[in-house]
């Protein structure tokens, strides 16, 4: 599953390839949660256990969704 951040002021968006056995539904409640409250930081766990934090006020939007298999990018992509 793919979770991507956009961040406040920033051109970049942040993704986080999480496990293909990852709950979305409960990924998205602990995202909604933490967004109502507006304080605290999103903890996300990446496949390789890697932990991301990203402080809840600079959150701009979030993507969660299953990863696009066979990503092509230059000249070849449709």
């Amino acid at each position: 599953m793919d979770v991507r951040i956009g961040i406040i002021q920033t051109p970049k968006e942040l993704e986080v390839d999480m496990a293909d056995d990852a709950d979305g539904d409960k990924v998205v409640a602990e995202i909604e949660k933490l967004l109502k409250t507006g304080d605290g930081v999103l903890w996300l766990t990446d496949k390789k256990g890697r932990r991301v934090g990203v402080p809840v006020a600079k959150v701009a939007y979030v993507e969660v969704g299953a990863p696009a298999s066979g990503r092509r990018v230059g000249f070849g992509a449709p």
